[in-house]
């Protein structure tokens, strides 16, 4: 074990259960305000909060905020220069601004595409079988898609209605990614992905009525490798009675799609289902936590957190017609979203009441490709399919993987979901012991660290100013400077250790990898 992990133990941060440093004079964390809020999402959190006498957390410190806003939307680290300029800013406004530069950036789409591809259930090998060209062509549907900011209740009407040859008409492979092409399974895919719902907890007749609606699909091989045209079955079975989730029994007679009646009863004005869906996992996504949680298991016994919050995103998304990125943008700049890590109510409740912000390990591909973006170094990946099908560039971002399939070491350590049913649950986000032992011990990150050329290039340009060199260390990994109590500690290691520059600098990096606040979104 390297003499980082001395320094390591003397380097304040994020505390042994993941919350922040407790409030101090360098604590730089959080700013001790709660401004005042007219968003609706801070109106709803703060009258519930209120009502159950739980204090709100102070707004986070501009440093915090970027970083998270630069993971949450991009998936991605801030650049050194990006940090400082955001910090030196003086204007009103500059968080607003930033978030409406991350949401037009091409790693938007790219981090976005992630995450909608987990719940789609976009890989090559089983137990969903898509195939190399069309996870490509399905993924690339699902990117342009975020990149256009389609309005969601067209994207979801595509992906139900869909009709053609899974390589040309690339949202039909939402009814090939699943592990069986039965009417039960078809139908719970859908309600996972639209409803947020669960069906196999709903009585035998309710779920049979779900079925119906997918009774009609059907699959035709062609020539083509791996080619298949996904259709509804024109053989006349006589008139169809279909029950929507919320109970509302339908007559759909032969020559009519019923795929087509669930999208149009799903996505019909005032009909709360999909947006209310949709508006909770993005919640999610963005704060560690649905309004319901886990977001895929909506049902009476699993009530909201804060009703009227939950009716608010609803509201609003409907309201802007199913836009994505408003859905998003009003989120991000509200103060909830902008709460300092460090709770000022010991109440249990306080979490899911959304009282400060939830610290969370970073995802896996977003956690990989820090590394590798901080050291200036590249991943192999593997797959069971051969190339040319799944060449990946050792440069390739883990963020941008289309393919599921493909893999690394890493990414299963640090648990990447396998995207075999696209629940919420198979993203693993906790740590382990061999998580901690590879990033304490492992040849691998000691070799990142000291080949790496993006790491030499900090230091070179550091010169032999040790203070210098320990604020471009903090700004490349933590994405803030360090106070003045971290500062002298590093210095203070350096010079009792008797380590030339070089060495000094190789563990301050080791140990601020293996910090909390590096590990964990916060």
């Amino acid at each position: 074990m390297r003499k980082a992990v001395v320094l390591l133990l003397l380097l304040p941060g994020l505390g042994a259960a993941g919350r922040a440093a407790e409030p101090g004079p360098g604590n730089p964390f959080e700013r001790r305000v709660v401004p005042p809020s007219r968003n609706p999402v801070d109106v709803a959190v703060r009258a519930l909060l209120r009502e159950k006498g739980i204090e709100p957390a102070f707004r986070c410190s501009d440093a915090v905020f970027l970083r998270r806003v630069y993971l949450d939307v991009t998936g991605t680290l801030p650049e050194p220069r990006a940090v400082l300029r955001f910090l030196a800013d003086r204007r009103p406004g500059k968080r607003a601004r930033v978030i409406d530069e991350l949401l037009e950036r091409k790693e938007y789409a790219d981090y976005w595409a992630l995450r909608w591809c987990d719940l789609l259930r976009v890989k090559s090998e089983f137990p969903v079988k898509l195939w190399p060209n069309a996870v490509q062509a399905y993924h690339r549907f699902v990117r342009d898609a975020l990149r256009e900011n389609r309005p969601l209740d067209e994207f979801a009407r595509e992906l139900l209605t869909a009709s053609g040859s899974n390589f040309r008409v690339p949202a039909v492979n939402f009814y090939r990614a699943v592990s069986s092409r039965d009417p039960a399974s078809l139908a719970q895919a859908v309600a996972l992905t639209f409803l947020g719902v669960r069906v196999k907890s709903w009585p035998e007749a309710r779920r049979k009525g779900m079925e119906a609606f997918f009774s009609r699909v059907a699959y035709k091989k062609t020539a083509e490798w791996k080619e298949e045209i996904v259709f509804p079955d024109p053989a006349p079975r006589g008139e169809i009675t279909a029950v929507f989730p919320d109970g509302t029994a339908v007559r759909i007679p032969p020559d009519e799609d019923p795929r087509k009646v669930f999208a149009d009863w799903l996505l019909r004005p005032g009909n709360p289902w999909f947006a209310r869906s949709v508006a909770n996992r993005v919640w999610a996504w963005l704060m560690g936590r649905g309004i319901i949680h886990e977001p895929d298991d909506i049902r009476p016994e699993n009530p909201p957190s804060n009703p009227a919050l939950l009716a608010c995103l609803t509201r609003e998304f409907t309201a802007s017609r199913f836009d994505l990125k408003h859905l998003i943008r009003l989120i991000l700049e509200s103060e909830t979203y902008q709460q300092s890590p460090i709770p000022r109510s010991d109440d249990p409740r306080a979490e899911a009441l959304f009282a400060h912000a939830i610290v969370r390990r970073l995802d896996a591909e977003v956690l990989i490709d820090a590394l590798c973006w901080i050291t200036g170094t590249t991943v192999k990946y593997q797959s069971p399919i051969p190339e040319p099908f799944t060449f990946i560039p050792e440069d390739h971002r883990t963020i941008e993987l289309a393919d599921g399939s493909i893999t690394s070491p890493l990414l299963e350590m640090f648990g990447r979901p396998s995207r075999d049913t696209g629940l919420w649950s198979e993203r693993n986000n906790r740590v382990t012991g061999s998580q901690r032992l590879f990033l304490l011990n492992s040849s691998d990150i000691q070799g990142r660290i000291e080949r790496g050329f993006r790491l030499r290039a900090v230091l070179r340009n550091a010169g032999r100013n040790p203070r210098r060199a320990i604020r471009a260390i903090y700004l490349h990994i933590l994405s803030r400077p360090p106070t003045e109590e971290e500062t002298a500690l590093a210095l203070d290691y350096a010079r009792r250790g008797r380590a030339n520059p070089k060495q000094a600098a190789d563990d301050l990096v080791w140990a601020l990898i293996n910090t909390k606040e590096f590990l964990y979104r916060h």
